[in-house]
This record gives C-alpha cells, sequence and structure tokens, in this order.
C-alpha cells in the first residue's frame, strides 16, 4: 500500500459479494476504474488444464502449459536422463517445509568454463509464468541450434534455480492462487510467510518492506531468516568470482530492471547497465511487439529494500537483473496459457542481447 500514490494505476480484486460497495466508494472517491478480468475463477480455472501432460516429450504443448511442483520436480529427473552429458541437477538446499530445493546446471563445453551466469524463477509463489520460463529456457538451451548460444554455451555454465519458492507455489496450486510469500511459521499474530525477495541483506528493512508478518512484503525477523534464502546465498557467495550475471524472473508489469532498488542513487556501471536494458528491450519488442520498460528499479518502480539483484550486485555481480515478465495488468499473475509461448520466446531474445554482452 506504501507504494500508491496520487494519479497511479493500481489493480485490485475484489470479491463478487464487494462489488456494489466498491463500485459505490469509488464514486464516493471521484476515482476512475475499469474492469479488466470480470471473471477471475475462471481464468485461474483455465490455467490448469484437465488433462496434463506429465512428460515433456508426450506432447509439443508440454511446455505451453503450466505445471504444478510435483510435475516440475518430476521434469528435472526426466530432463538430466534425457541430456545427461549436458545439464546436471544440483541440491542446494530445503525449504521452511522440508521440500527439496535444486539449481540445474547446463554446460556444453569441453574445458574448464570460463565463468557463470544465474537465473532464478518463482521466488514468488503466485508468478506462475517465471517457473514456466525457466521450463522452456532449460528446454531451449539444451536444443538449440542458435550459433551464439551455443558459443556462448561451450565457454560458460548457466545455472537456472526453476522454482525457487517451492512451498508457496505448492500452495498456489492446492490452496490460495494470490499467495506471494513463503509458509514459513511466524510467532507473531499468527501469520504465515515471509517475502523471500525483501529478506536479503541488501539494506534489509528499509524502504518498500514490512515488518509486519501479516503483510505481502514483510521482511522476515532478519536478513537471510528463511531456508529458501539461506540456501541461495550459499551457493552464490561460494562461487562468487564465478558467477558474471545474476538475473531474476518475476512478473508482472513488463520491465527489465538493474539496481538500485533500495536507494535512488545510480550504481558506477548505470551508463552500461542501461545500455543493456534498453538493447535487450529492443530485441524484444521486435519479435512480437511487446513493449517492455527498462532501467534503474528505484526509478522505474519504487523504493523496495532486502531484494536479491540489489544483494547481488553488491556482492560483486555486476551485471544484476530482474526481469518483469508479461503482461502489464489485463491478466495480471493468471496469464492464460496460450501466452506462454510468446513470453518466453521474446524474453529469451532480450537474455541472449544480455548474455551475448558478457560473453
Amino acid at each position: 500500500m506504501d507504494a500508491i500514490g496520487i494519479n497511479q494505476e493500481i489493480h485490485i480484486y475484489i470479491n463478487a459479494t464487494d462489488i456494489e460497495e466498491v463500485r459505490s466508494q469509488m464514486a464516493t472517491g471521484n476515482i476512475t476504474y475499469r474492469v479488466m478480468i470480470e471473471d477471475v475463477e475462471q481464468l485461474i480455472r483455465n490455467q490448469k488444464p484437465s488433462d496434463q501432460v506429465s512428460h515433456p516429450r508426450a506432447s509439443s504443448s508440454y511446455y505451453e502449459r503450466y505445471h504444478s511442483l510435483q510435475e516440475i520436480y518430476l521434469w528435472m529427473s526426466q530432463i538430466i536422463r534425457a541430456y545427461p552429458s549436458l545439464i546436471q541437477r544440483i541440491l542446494i538446499g530445503s525449504s521452511a517445509e522440508k521440500r527439496l530445493i535444486y539449481v540445474l546446471k547446463i554446460y556444453k563445453g569441453v574445458n574448464a568454463s570460463k565463468g557463470a551466469f544465474w537465473i532464478d524463477c518463482g521466488i514468488h509463489a503466485r508468478e506462475w509464468i517465471s517457473p514456466a520460463f525457466c521450463q522452456w529456457l532449460v528446454q531451449y538451451l539444451l536444443d538449440t541450434q542458435d550459433i551464439v548460444i551455443n558459443g556462448i554455451l561451450n565457454s560458460y555454465e548457466i545455472y537456472i534455480l526453476p522454482v525457487w519458492n517451492v512451498d508457496g507455489y505448492d500452495y498456489t496450486w492446492t490452496t490460495d492462487r494470490f499467495w506471494r510469500k513463503n509458509r514459513s511459521k511466524n510467532n507473531v499474530k499468527g501469520c504465515v510467510g515471509t517475502d523471500l525477495n525483501r529478506n536479503w541483506d541488501a539494506n534489509w528493512g528499509g524502504s518498500g518492506s514490512s515488518n509486519d508478518p501479516c503483510s505481502e512484503i514483510y521482511a522476515g525477523q532478519y536478513p537471510e531468516s528463511e531456508p529458501e534464502v539461506k540456501a541461495v546465498v550459499a551457493f552464490i557467495r561460494q562461487r562468487s568470482d564465478h558467477i558474471k550475471s545474476y538475473i531474476s524472473i518475476h512478473s508482472y508489469s513488463q520491465m527489465i530492471l538493474f539496481p538500485y532498488s533500495y536507494k535512488m542513487s545510480r550504481t558506477k556501471d548505470h551508463t552500461e547497465l542501461y545500455y543493456l536494458t534498453r538493447e535487450a528491450a529492443n530485441a524484444l519488442m521486435k519479435l512480437h511487439g511487446a513493449r517492455y520498460t527498462y532501467g534503474q528499479s528505484a526509478e522505474i518502480l519504487y523504493l523496495t529494500s532486502g531484494c536479491s539483484d540489489d544483494w547481488a550486485y553488491d556482492l560483486g555481480i555486476k551485471y544484476s537483473f530482474t526481469f518483469e515478465l508479461r503482461d502489464t495488468g489485463k491478466y495480471g499473475f493468471f496469464l492464460p496459457p496460450h501466452l506462454i509461448k510468446p513470453t518466453c520466446e521474446e524474453a529469451i531474445m532480450a537474455l541472449k542481447v544480455i548474455l551475448q554482452h558478457l560473453a
């Protein structure tokens, strides 16, 4: 709520029983509005097809569907069996509810790599297009005939975390499609969950985060208090000299962002990072016409603290970015399955620009 300001657009979901009351309050406050989604429940149902395909080779449309956590675990097992020389699964830790957190490493080279790139998906549970993108990306990297991408993979490893917030993601499939945080137990107020993208040691507890355990942006009891964050921190710290880029995939709003989030002052690398996000957004737009905003997070969005990309940059990983995938609000977190393909295709175009620049 802190980010709501005068003359700004906000998106809210209304229970059917509250529609008339909200209409009345809007009229009283002289607030203009439009209905973007008539039936959210139907939209959610459409995201979970009844004929789920559990094997990627069983259907060409496998990657154009959303998959539950158990299906993604199964997919990881299948993909490493199908490409044993190209991909490795690494267990990096477990969640608050003791689910396993895996990173996939893809490398096509025969000699020692020159470095690595990190890409994570699913830090916020309800952003289903994010894990869908990581699944799409893995298959793309394994099968691509693109000379540039294969040249990169012959020299650089790519670490991909397909689902980071495993507890929260599972919860969105079984209980609450709107859930954002993880599922750790808080001793205060009985509220559950910490925002994993406010739990990092990057101006932790500052603007754009909350100390209220019931808040959607609760920062946790202290920096890195959450096991999901601890697992990634340990993995990246051990390889901080090896990892050249940190990229976190979110949704929605169609943006490509770079640090800082927690302060308005610019990094010493601002000019280069701005150039890269601009080139990535331009490349992306040429594919399907989607327009992505780009720039420094604090300038483009608002101040937020305890975020992973800021932490990575402060650690010394210069090329640190956050992607906010489709859309800009028509569907929001409930992006229909038919939009998975164009979203992933264009995001890969942007990613290619960044990786090529680094390599």
